[in-house]
């Protein structure tokens, strides 16, 4: 029996050194979600699935941003795509090739949901948490009751879930007497050495919109992003045009596209603006990135934002942000890089762009290091965060001497 018991003590000792698999099913790969992926990878045997091939109304460079995944991934596309609803079959193939420890959907999804469903019938046993990726304004204001209902089942059969800001961890510890160990604040944040690593690329893209668009000496507002409603650009210039007619010195970029990019045009046109709003067009990788370097601020208007990553992306470059306080980004804003206002408030807006924009400085010489990052290095909390799921898995099990001792 001593030697049973030995041999199981070894057996634990070999597991608890090994790295716990993550499984994650998740809608596609996004240049924003890169660094979070890497760093799970070094905590866990993680592998991703990924349902789509690329992100709805996204046409990102797929194979560019491949050579940057430090982990495992695959596809799982037959299924069922309606009205942004997302299902896909083979995943509970995937779960049984693959015998994760954890295994992780997105929101409250039907992903999410069918895994649920699979633990309450007993067809798998694993730990189940899923990405929520609320700002506080959703987490107060629900989209919808079918929504609210969704959500109250969904959080009390997770064994865990993974939030963005603490004040959304802190609004679902409140409201559904959750444990502090199974709310997980991870932020969708980027590596300033991945992205700032090309910066003779960078730099040179900057230099020549700073050519094209005669960018020198003045102040340039940067937005980056879909033109869409939520972003509340209609409502943001029209609040900022006296500024705007009566500085000729200021130039507003929108970098993206989008719906709403005609009627922004025409509103531009109308309001006589065609020489301060900029619309450049669509931009990835270095291209984008040459944009924040010949920029003095950064500005995100969303009345409805779930995050902003691009938020995260202008603070690496060095940009003070303007920025609504409805976007889930709006947690990385302090004093010292930044401001938040209210979009639906114009008086607030109005007030607050103005010390806002009388704090930024005119576009000289281009130099990435003359502008720092103005956000500090997540990843030491990023991985202790994650080591609470590690934490709860190593426990060892009460029973190795009850098996003996009765014997």
């Amino acid at each position: 029996m001593g030697t049973s018991k030995e041999l199981i003590l070894v057996m634990q000792k070999t597991e608890l050194k090994r790295k716990q698999r993550l499984l994650i099913f998740h809608p596609a790969l996004a240049p924003y979600r890169i660094d979070q992926f890497n760093l799970l990878n070094e905590l866990f045997d993680l592998k991703v699935v990924f349902l789509m091939e690329n992100l709805l109304n996204f046409n990102m460079d797929q194979q560019k941003m491949s050579k940057e995944c430090r982990f495992e991934y695959s596809f799982l596309l037959k299924g069922v795509l309606f009205k942004r609803r997302l299902f896909r079959f083979g995943m509970l193939n995937e779960i049984r090739k693959i015998n994760p420890d954890i295994v992780m959907g997105f929101e409250y999804s039907l992903t999410t949901q069918y895994i649920l469903l699979l633990k309450k019938a007993g067809i798998i046993t694993k730990k189940i948490g899923s990405f929520i990726d609320d700002s506080p304004d959703i987490c107060i204001n629900v989209q919808s009751k079918a929504r609210k209902w969704i959500r109250k089942r969904s959080i009390m059969k997770l064994d865990f879930m993974v939030v963005m800001s603490r004040d959304v961890a802190h609004f679902y510890l409140k409201n559904f007497k959750l444990n502090d160990e199974n709310v997980l604040i991870s932020p969708i944040l980027q590596s300033p050495d991945r992205l700032r690593k090309n910066s003779r690329m960078i730099e040179d893209f900057a230099n020549q919109y700073v050519k094209e668009y005669q960018l020198i000496g003045k102040k340039v507002i940067l937005f980056v992003g879909r033109l869409v409603p939520e972003k509340a650009l209609p409502r943001f210039i029209e609040i900022i045009t006296p500024y705007l007619l009566s500085n000729s010195d200021v130039r507003f970029i929108l970098v993206g596209d989008g719906s709403e990019e005609e009627s922004l045009k025409s509103l531009v046109k109308e309001s006589d603006l065609e020489k301060n709003v900029l619309f450049v067009g669509k931009h990835q990788t270095e291209e984008l990135y040459g944009w924040y370097a010949c920029a003095s601020g950064f500005v995100l208007p969303s009345v409805s934002e779930t995050f902003g990553a691009v938020v995260n992306e202008a603070l690496i470059f060095g940009l003070k942000v303007f920025c609504s306080r409805n976007a889930g980004a709006s947690s990385l804003i302090n004093y010292k890089n930044g401001l938040l206002f209210n979009p639906l408030d114009r008086t607030d807006t109005y007030s607050k762009f103005l010390h806002y924009i009388n704090e930024l400085k005119p576009v000289a010489d281009i130099s990435l290091d003359n502008s720092p990052p103005l956000i500090e290095d997540y990843r030491p909390f990023f991985l202790e965060e994650w080591k609470k799921l590690i934490n709860m898995e190593m426990i060892l099990p009460l029973t190795i001497d009850s098996r003996y001792e009765n014997h």
